[in-house]
């Protein structure tokens, strides 16, 4: 007799979805004219802010369709860093260059939305992050360390950056935290909810903006300006990811979603 024959992965994962079992989460944020930009000392050059230029709308332009062209830079909104955009990791990938294998990964999610509250320039140190990877069993090889912070409510420009007597202040990991989780670890990457993967106050870090010093120096990858973290395990979600292949482009806003058993 015959054994009945098992769905294939891919049909059970579609039927799961169908039928709810596996929900699809959206950690995107809006991309307009209003969204929150990154904010550098005005001796550098700065990123533009997403604009539409409209081109027809089904008028004498052209009287069937509507588009548009579109300018921003490739880190605004929700987007993905790839190596080269920081001097570590000039000589590695580009945003084109990313394998695809890295666009589908597994994720663990950090919470420090309780310290953010108390401290919103809150400093996630080394003994913090290893002490949740002993929690959960592990860190995810080739997965993604999110950590949510509750920031993605400020959605203006002046609540994201936060400026207060100290300048930007917003929550990050620490330099030895950065270094470690870039270095020690298999993970492939940091997102988090903030509008790039520093704190506010890395710019006065040794060395500066250490997320991005470490983490693209080794060849990895940054998330930022992720929302409905909250919505998500602290493990077993799967995060997509889909960039621009942008030759020779340093990053990509992206589409980001995550994939949830119930």
């Amino acid at each position: 007799m015959t054994a009945p024959s098992r769905p294939s992965v891919l049909t059970a994962l579609t039927e799961a979805l169908t039928s709810g079992a596996v929900e699809i989460v959206d950690l995107t944020a809006p991309l307009a004219d209003t969204t929150p930009i990154l904010e550098l000392p005005e001796q550098f050059g700065q990123t533009a802010r997403f604009e539409l230029e409209e081109i027809s709308r089904y008028d004498d332009r052209g009287p069937a369709w509507y588009w548009n062209n579109f300018r921003t830079g490739e880190h605004t909104g929700t987007h993905f860093d790839a190596p080269n955009h920081w001097a570590s990791g000039r000589d590695g990938q580009d945003i084109a260059s990313v394998p695809v294998g890295a666009l589908v990964a597994p994720a663990v999610v950090l919470d420090v939305t309780a310290e953010v509250a108390d401290e919103p320039g809150y400093i996630v140190e080394r003994e913090r992050v290893e002490a949740f990877a002993e929690e959960i069993g592990g860190l995810p090889r080739g997965g993604w360390l999110l950590v949510r912070s509750g920031w993605s409510s400020r959605t203006t420009q002046e609540e994201m950056i936060n400026r207060t007597a100290d300048g930007p202040t917003s929550p990050g990991l620490s330099v030895e935290a950065a270094r470690w989780v870039a270095e020690d670890t298999e993970l492939q990457g940091l997102g988090v909810e903030t509008v790039g993967t520093d704190a506010g106050a890395a710019g006065g870090f040794d060395p500066l903006f250490p997320c991005h010093h470490f983490f693209l120096g080794n060849g990895k990858y940054g998330l930022s300006q992720l929302r409905n973290l909250d919505r998500l395990p602290e493990t077993g979600a799967v995060v997509l990811t889909s960039p621009l292949k942008i030759v020779g482009g340093s990053g990509s806003p992206t589409r980001a979603l995550a994939l949830v058993e119930h």
